[in-house]
């Protein structure tokens, strides 16, 4: 047997697996639980000030364009990162360069697999907000250099002890939803 064929083998058989999965009514249920999260993230997030591109979403993930906010997302994904909270910075319309994206690309699917509903997400919000706040805060008197950004914040104590303490929030938070798969997590 070739290796291209065991390839396409392989692959033929996820797709039938995920497409089984795609045609049981607990998908579906899955998969509109994975919106409602997404809008209400997205509705939350715009009421604390941040700019939603497209103004909303109609999937699974959410683009925050965070420039009117004075923040830049590789600042924003590392502080986000430093408490537990993962999402990737990301380019928005408008932007220079790929290497100073101004936003931060946020899905669902991952929090609603450990059941999450709108209400957990609501809270899962506002540590994206306080995490944001720390963020503006450290960029204050900071070098332009995003490693300046990073020495200040494990150097600044002040910075760090904002930062441990929405660790702990979020990790507290996130212990009562567990991993699937991980039993015993």
């Amino acid at each position: 047997m070739s290796r291209d064929y065991i390839f396409q083998y392989s692959v033929d058989f996820a797709v039938a697996v995920a497409l089984n999965q795609a045609c049981r009514p607990e998908f579906k249920v899955y998969q509109e639980q994975v919106i409602a999260n997404a809008r209400v993230m997205s509705k939350v997030l715009q009421e604390r000030g941040y700019k939603v591109v497209t103004g909303g979403t109609d999937n699974h993930l959410i683009l925050v364009d965070l420039r009117p906010n004075g923040i830049d997302g590789a600042r924003a994904e590392k502080v986000l990162e430093d408490v537990s909270i993962a999402l990737n910075k990301n380019t928005c319309p408008g932007d220079k360069s790929a290497l100073k994206p101004s936003g931060l690309r946020i899905g669902s699917p991952a929090l609603t697999s450990r059941n999450m509903k709108e209400k957990d997400f609501e809270q899962v919000s506002e540590f994206i907000h306080q995490g944001l706040v720390i963020t503006k805060e450290a960029m204050e008197g900071c070098g332009p250099l995003l490693k300046d950004f990073k020495a200040k914040i494990i150097t600044d104590e002040k910075i760090k002890q904002k930062i441990a303490a929405l660790k702990a929030d979020v990790e507290k938070f996130a212990i009562q939803f567990p991993m699937p798969g991980l039993d015993g997590w």
